[in-house]
């Protein structure tokens, strides 16, 4: 007989056994491969945008920025996803770091990688009609045009930076790429979200932190350089010599800086100019170690430390600390 009742047996275990911890391993692999972390740092860098709009005087509505951050989140984790599904390859032969390479869900599970680029089309589908449920009448238009473009714009190019037709990342565009989105594009949405428009002032207020997540991409590709170069991803890791890639941090390091007091006054608070500078000493080993070392640490936690400290400034100036 092939069953021994109503549940057959399967290796020991009954069928309905087997399908719960399936589904266990799918969903972990999800949860994973959304990249808990970095969602956790996008919504610091909204609160970013928003605590700069607040410092320039700006009144906040508590639910357009709620809202705004409902979009935001499913958006970035199809971009997580897209990500995940483009560098499966890569991910199998990388030496993942803590801050490095991909989640390794998908490897590790033995799962397709079709899942995950069914998650990313499913979060994408998500926070669009979240995005037009806010943005439209029905939501009373709590966004703005303005913040529903940016977020639209964060998905389109989120998705080129790993999957075709453009792929970003594969041609040596990924830095600057991400560096925009991440640096740029993402505190500008939620200055956007708050304000319902954009400004010169808010657009050039970003400069410091972009350059600092830059360095922080340098840093985060160096160890996936080999496991890159065997797919065929042509990072800058993989295009430039060890004695370039440290004369690019070095640059970018200094051009940061540079930037945060050249903006220093018109265009960024004492306060803020503070909390966006101090924490930019990390860059300093980060340097004498980029190429030397495989771990990624001094750039990832010198970036997440800017934009704590940028955050807490127009916080400070905006009255809310």
């Amino acid at each position: 007989m092939g069953g021994t009742g109503p549940r057959a047996e399967v290796d020991g275990r009954s069928v309905d056994e087997r399908d719960e911890s399936n589904r266990r391993v799918v969903l972990v692999a999800l949860w994973r491969m959304s990249r808990p972390a970095q969602l956790a740092l996008i919504a610091l860098v909204y609160a970013l945008g928003v605590a700069m709009a607040l410092g320039r005087g700006a009144t906040a509505d508590p639910r357009s920025v709620g809202l705004g951050l409902v979009a935001l989140l499913p958006i970035a984790a199809s971009v997580h996803y897209a990500n995940e599904y483009a560098d499966v390859e890569t991910d199998a032969l990388t030496d993942r770091t803590p801050f490095s390479g991909g989640s390794g869900a998908l490897v590790e599970s033995d799962l397709s990688p079709r899942l995950a680029l069914r998650a990313a089309v499913a979060s994408g589908a998500i926070g669009l009609t979240l995005l037009a449920s806010a943005a439209g009448p029905l939501g009373d238009r709590a966004l703005s045009g303005v913040a529903a473009a940016l977020l639209v714009g964060l998905l389109v190019v989120g998705w080129q930076y790993s999957v075709g037709p453009l792929r970003l990342a594969w041609k040596g565009l990924g830095e600057a790429t991400n560096a925009a989105l991440g640096g740029v594009a993402l505190p500008l949405y939620g200055f956007a979200v708050v304000t319902g428009r954009l400004t010169a002032a808010a657009a050039l207020a970003t400069v410091p932190f972009a350059l600092v997540v830059f360095v922080n991409l340098l840093e985060t590709q160096w160890p996936d350089r080999r496991a890159d170069a065997t797919v065929g991803k042509r990072t800058l890791a993989t295009r430039w010599s060890a004695e370039r890639l440290r004369v690019a941090y070095g640059l970018a390091s200094l051009a940061a800086a540079g930037a945060a007091v050249a903006l220093a006054g018109r265009v960024l608070p004492p306060t803020v100019t503070v909390g966006t500078l101090v924490p930019m000493a990390g860059l300093v080993p980060g340097a004498s170690r980029f190429t030397r070392r495989d771990e990624p640490f001094p750039a990832v936690v010198t970036m997440v430390f800017v934009a704590v400290g940028t955050t807490v400034g127009w916080a400070v100036v905006a009255g809310l600390a």
